[in-house]
Parts: structure tokens; sequence; C-alpha cells
């Protein structure tokens, strides 16, 4: 059984993108925090839909109802953790690399600046409300992982593995970054 992975970083930082192309790359499974949580979402009567999904009114709607209501996320941090130590997955998370020991922990760092830019290519959305809806998010997860965890996210960074810039880089860099730790540290 091969270790699992976890990739993480501030929101529309190319998560999802080092994570389905580093298990492409190693022949492991694909899970992401998010799609969990949007499950959770949807069973609270939230319409949900695409990759996007969290920076819509709708996912920012369930990102207060989560501040008001911690169960959600440890609900899908106690699934996250059980499938992480079964081995053989890339997950992206907010929260697990502060949880859990083992595997391989990689936080993609950037500016806002450069997660605005990525968003505004993804979601087709003007840069300024990209940065806006970056920032928030940013500063809301901050918020909440403390209150529940009573982690600095984003702050204290002494969990990983490696920290990666990806200023600057496209993800074919950041992929092969991810990779060389991967290999060295599995």
């Amino acid at each position: 059984m091969l270790k699992s992975v976890i990739i993480c970083g501030p929101p529309a930082i190319g998560k999802t993108t080092i994570a389905k192309r580093l298990a492409k790359e190693f022949g492991l499974k694909c899970l992401s925090g998010g799609d969990a949580l949007k499950e959770l979402a949807k069973e609270g009567g939230f319409p949900i839909g695409g990759d996007d999904w969290w920076d819509t009114q709708d996912g920012m709607n369930f990102l207060s109802q989560r501040k008001k209501n911690p169960e959600f996320d440890k609900k899908v941090d106690e699934k996250l953790e059980e499938l992480f130590l079964k081995g053989s997955v890339v997950i992206t998370s907010y929260t697990l690399p502060w949880l859990v020991n083992g595997g391989v922990r990689i936080w993609l760092a950037g500016s806002p600046e450069n997660s605005a830019k990525r968003m505004t290519l993804r979601d087709n959305l003007p840069l300024e409300r990209s940065l806006a809806i970056v920032k928030l998010r940013y500063d809301e997860n901050k918020i909440l992982y403390k209150k529940l965890y009573d982690f600095e996210f984003g702050s204290d960074l002494s969990v990983f593995d490696k920290i990666i810039n990806t200023d600057g880089l496209d993800a074919d860099q950041v992929l092969s970054i991810a990779k060389e730790t991967v290999k060295n540290l599995f």
C-alpha cells in the first residue's frame, strides 16, 4: 500500500489541478474535502454544481452556515482522516495536514492576486470580484479552523513536508516539484 498525499493551500491556488494530476501519475485515488462538504450542502438543501460552486452566493451562504455549526466540517474531516489512513489516496483538504500524521503533506503557497487571476480564468469572473472572494474565503476559513481545531491556517506551515510557491509557475512546473517531493517521501 502506498502512502497518502495531502494537497493544501489557500483558495484558488491550484490544489485540485495538482491533486488530480499527482493521483494519475502515481495511480492513486483523488478525493476532495470540498466535494465532501458540497455533498453535505446538497443534503442541507443547497443547489450545488461545478468546481467553482464555493465562489457562488450559495457557496458563500453555506460557508456562513458552517461557521454556526462545526459538525459539518468535523464529519468531513473524520471521513477524510479514515480514507487517508487507508492509504493510496491524494486528498485536497484545508484541515487534514494538522489532524493526521504521516503521508506526504504539500502546501501550495501564492499571492491572493495570483489566486484571483486563476479564479478569473477558471470561473470567468472580473478580477476585482475574484480577489474579494479569495480574500473572504481565506479569512473565513482561517477563523473557522482556529475556532474548530485551534490551528493557524496559512500561518503555521510546520506540518508540511514541502511548501511550493506557485507564483510565477505554471501547473506543469508545480506538478514537477510535487512529483519529486512525493517520489522522495514515498
